[in-house]
């Protein structure tokens, strides 16, 4: 047995563990349309074969047009497929609750100052006396300042993803997520664990990818053809998807540069909804 295939029957093993303690009634899995989660998509269905737990898709009206034809193509041929459809005016919502800004620990500690919190956390990280990565960046101190007129928040993921995804769980009654995030890829994901369970010890999240590299995704990918969305291949080579043009990606240049060469329309929508955040990056 190869070092993949080991891998490939413990995660096989930690799947089928989990779900049977769980009650599969109870799973669904957060399906983005990415690569992660379409690994986990197929990687379920060999873990427990003829399952019945829905693959829940958010159209939050910033998805690559790509991503939400790809997740429509899956569902023709399997009724598991759920897509949640936002419908909320994007820019007028960002208007309301704020907009994201390099970090959501950022966004959220300058858009509770904003609103006049003066809690000690939010002073902490102004005044750069919390650990190092809890510290405002020196640079973007500015943002304090009363003629800083962008409103930024924390809100946005929770209101084009969190809320529906609440209203799901509390409809269907299942509420314990399946997701493809991987601590390899790095930032927040970095200290995920497997399974999160709340006070009680009751699973809340399984992450069954978290230990796995990227290398044993393509292993896989290869090993069963797994077919992704297109823009995982030539000549648009994606890393990672999600939201397009999110000003928390890492990668945004990259992203916008792709987009202008290939997806120009799609551009321009991002230019329009992220029109204040971009501005500002650019200016700095």
């Amino acid at each position: 047995m190869t070092e993949n295939e080991f891998i490939l029957e413990d995660r096989i093993a930690k799947i089928q563990s989990i779900i049977k303690q769980g009650g599969e009634e109870r799973f669904y899995l957060s399906f983005s349309g990415g690569k992660d989660s379409t690994v986990l998509h197929y990687l379920l269905d060999q873990a427990i074969p003829n399952n019945t737990i829905p693959r829940v898709f958010i159209n939050t009206g910033i998805e690559y047009y790509m991503i939400v034809d790809f997740v429509k193509g899956l569902a023709i041929n399997d009724n598991r497929f759920v897509i949640l459809n936002v419908g909320k005016n994007i820019k007028k919502t960002l208007d309301e609750v704020g907009y994201p800004f390099k970090s959501k620990i950022h966004s959220s500690k300058v858009g509770q100052y904003q609103l006049g919190s003066r809690a000690k956390s939010v002073l902490d990280y102004k005044n750069r006396q919390g650990k190092s990565k809890f510290n405002c960046p020196k640079k973007l101190l500015y943002q304090y300042d009363e003629d800083f007129s962008i409103k930024l928040s924390d809100k946005c993921c929770y209101e084009f993803k969190r809320k529906p995804v609440a209203q799901y769980e509390s409809e269907s009654g299942r509420r314990i997520v399946l997701t493809g995030m991987r601590k390899e890829e790095g930032g927040q994901r970095f200290n995920i664990s497997c399974i999160v369970t709340d006070k009680a010890g009751n699973i809340k999240k399984f992450h069954p990818l978290a230990v796995v590299s990227e290398q044993w995704e393509e292993w896989y990918i290869k090993e069963k053809n797994i077919k992704l969305c297109k823009l995982y291949y030539e000549p648009y080579n994606f890393k990672r998807t999600g939201c397009k043009g999110c000003p928390y990606s890492l990668d945004l240049q990259e992203q916008l540069q792709k987009m202008y060469l290939y997806l120009p329309n799609e551009a321009k929508q991002c230019e329009l909804i992220w029109k204040p955040i971009y501005e500002e990056y650019r200016r700095i």
